[in-house]
């Protein structure tokens, strides 16, 4: 069995990089955690949220790393000198990684109510024509 690549077909010329993007997310949303939605605001714009309950703003970095968007949490164990009876909020860390499409920038970050919420716009593509002239040979 053959794998079918985009440089299987002629007229799809530059688009190796897709393929490569592909390949990139579907290696990055792995991980249940922390839930997120991401909704689109308006034509041109997107806005990415994530439950981090009880992540202080100093234990979370956004990053944008190879046009990915890059967001980590690292929580600070307090526990030293408690007892706990039950455990089941444990102190742990995460990173999620959200692909970017050329042209897409990152906003602002907001923290609100134990969501992160972090928006996107996407540039509007300009119509471009180009007449290429023929010499001769």
């Amino acid at each position: 069995m053959s794998k079918l690549t985009l440089g299987s077909y002629p007229h799809l010329l530059g688009f190796e990089q897709l393929e490569r993007l592909l390949e990139r997310s579907a290696k990055a949303g792995n991980e249940g955690y922390p839930p997120y939605n991401i909704e689109q605001t308006s034509d041109f714009s997107y806005r990415i949220t994530l439950a981090v309950a009880g992540f202080a703003e100093e234990d979370l970095s956004i990053t944008i790393e190879d046009r990915q968007l890059v967001i980590r949490g690292r929580q600070r164990d307090d526990s030293e000198g408690r007892i706990f009876l039950h455990r089941g909020i444990a102190a742990r860390q995460f990173q999620r990684m959200f692909v970017l499409a050329d042209g897409v920038e990152v906003g602002e970050a907001i923290m609100e109510n134990g969501l992160l919420h972090v928006d996107l716009t996407r540039a509007v593509p300009e119509t471009v024509v180009q007449t290429i002239n023929i010499r001769k040979g």
